[in-house]
């Protein structure tokens, strides 16, 4: 397939958009947990789909982008901090954990990848506010998981979807 850079450029563009249109309106609706700091991360779904489909770097691509324009659009530097230290931090963890564990798995990956997100929110929150911040951590943990088992199935489902629409072709 003598296009394919151009294609896998192409589908980086979309998911970043498609992650980063999710990351925008997520911000924006109230939060259904009464918590500080728990929310769905609906579009860490769009980096667990490129993980498979287009490979570690690429997936990276997807997650740097999310973060560095959804902070501009919708933060602060602060915010930039919390995001790039818990989606760094998670990402690592799915990158390594994904190839073994197999899209099978793809929710097990996302919790651990939610659990390693909060774990890096909660190590910057230490260093932004200059306090311990660990007596929160049971919340973030069953949060992690929780949502982490949410967006993993999520992911899982649309991995299924898009496998069988290239099958059709």
């Amino acid at each position: 397939m003598k296009n394919r850079p151009a294609r896998s450029l192409a589908l980086i563009g979309l998911l970043a958009a498609f992650a980063l249109v999710t990351f925008v309106i997520e911000s924006q609706i109230p939060s259904p947990f009464a918590l500080p700091g728990v929310k769905l991360g609906l579009a860490n779904i769009f980096t667990l789909v490129a993980l498979p489909l287009l490979g570690r770097k690429e997936a990276a691509a997807v997650l740097t982008v999310r973060i560095l324009l959804g902070s501009l659009f919708t933060g602060t530097t602060v915010t930039l901090l919390y995001s790039l230290a818990g989606g760094v931090l998670c990402y690592v963890v799915m990158a390594l954990v994904y190839q073994p564990l197999g899209e099978k798995l793809t929710w097990v990956t996302s919790i651990l990848g939610a659990l390693a997100h909060n774990l890096g929110q909660m190590a910057a929150a230490m260093i932004v506010l200059g306090k311990n911040v660990l007596y929160y951590a049971p919340v973030l943990v069953l949060s992690g998981i929780l949502t982490g088992l949410f967006t993993g199935l999520a992911a899982g489902f649309a991995l299924k979807a898009l496998r069988a629409v290239k099958k059709d072709r």
